[in-house]
């Protein structure tokens, strides 16, 4: 029976952490810049807002895989 990787499965838990952050700073720095579409930082905070958005898709992927190969270890290569 394998044991999970506690110190493996504290790292994908505080990736989660910076998953959620970017979660939340995308739409607000996106939804800021539409606001204020007339502003001169228009483009600079809607650019910044969509690469939050793209970094939360990475690492909530990136998240998932660390909590899986905690839990059930590294996949064998065939």
């Amino acid at each position: 029976m394998r044991h999970t990787n506690k110190e493996l499965l504290v790292k994908g838990i505080k990736s989660f952490g910076y998953t959620v952050l970017a979660m939340f700073m995308g739409p607000v720095l996106i939804y800021q810049a539409f606001k204020n579409e007339g502003h001169p930082f228009y483009w600079p905070v809607l650019i910044l807002g969509a690469l939050f958005a793209i970094l939360a898709i990475y690492l909530g992927f990136r998240s998932v895989g660390i909590v899986m190969e905690a839990i059930f270890g590294k996949k064998p290569k065939d």
